[in-house]
């Protein structure tokens, strides 16, 4: 199968051209070459390429830079995503489109299905739910993954800036009370590579199985990684941000369960790998 990535230089976007080659033909793309928002040069480029799936990983995630800039991150996360499901129309492409726990708003109290109302309640989540509802408005063979937590070797992320302030700080205070499901990429990549050759399109939430508390994963950060540090617990108003983030966010993995498919394995495992990786990088 021929495959187009988006973001391909991105954290998630490099593991999955990593993974996705081994089967697939893949483009990788990112930017300077192309350029989500510009609407000439992603149809140009779809259609000289003419790809039968895109996997679509660019997006705007920095979830503070959002709320700061609601109109940059409506204009990569959704008229981005937007350009991109209208290119896939044009050619009869497939489109994976990589969503977020963000979508919802964190008070059902359990892990949310993919049946459950979305309810997002920042710019972040906003925009990126309103790119699903552009590829599910202009296509009927899509892949909405919804993931959480990511954390690789090729991007900043949680694992990386704890392992950096505990090098630096005696302790390290980190937000207590908010609970979501620690993903590693390179399991959510093999993940999506096993999706592609599904004939069963829709919503998917993919995470490591497991769930734990920002405080409770540094300290397993910290314990694997044979840091001294102490992490400090505070709660989320402690900490200054613009953003309202969920306070619950799991994941449930039913499309999965309901197809007979495997879980990934526990966050705890994963982080092992990556720390195997990463070790002799800090």
């Amino acid at each position: 199968m021929k495959v187009l990535v988006t973001g391909a230089k991105g954290m998630l976007g490099t593991d999955l051209c990593a993974r996705l080659g081994k089967q697939h033909e893949v483009i990788p793309l990112d930017l300077p070459e192309l350029d989500v928002t510009e609407t000439a040069s992603v149809f140009a480029r779809l259609e000289a390429t003419r790809p039968e799936m895109v996997i679509h990983c660019a997006a705007y995630t920095h979830v503070d830079g959002c709320e700061r800039d609601p109109a940059q991150a409506f204009r990569v996360n959704s008229f981005g995503t937007w350009n991109v499901a209208s290119a896939c129309q044009k050619i009869d492409a497939a489109l994976t489109y990589i969503s977020t726990d963000f979508v919802f708003d964190g008070e059902k109290g359990e892990p949310y299905d993919e049946f459950d109302k979305t309810n997002p309640i920042s710019v972040y989540g906003r925009s990126k739910l309103a790119g699903e509802e552009v590829i599910r408005a202009l296509l009927s063979r899509y892949l909405i993954i919804r993931s959480a937590w990511l954390f690789g070797v090729h991007g900043k992320n949680f694992v990386r800036t704890v392992l950096h302030r505990a090098k630096e700080e005696d302790t390290v205070k980190v937000v207590a009370d908010q609970m979501g499901c620690p993903t590693f990429t390179v399991d959510l990549a093999e993940a999506v590579a096993g999706l592609l050759e599904s004939p069963l399109f829709g919503i998917y939430h993919i995470t490591n199985s497991g769930a734990c508390s920002w405080a409770q994963f540094a300290q397993e950060i910290l314990r694997q990684a044979g840091l001294s540090a102490q992490v400090v617990p505070i709660a989320a108003a402690e900490w200054d941000s613009p953003t309202r983030r969920p306070k619950d966010s799991r994941l449930r993995h039913l499309a999965l369960e309901m197809q007979g498919r495997d879980n990934l394995r526990f966050w705890q495992e994963a982080l092992a790998d990556f720390l195997g990786i990463y070790r002799d990088r800090f």
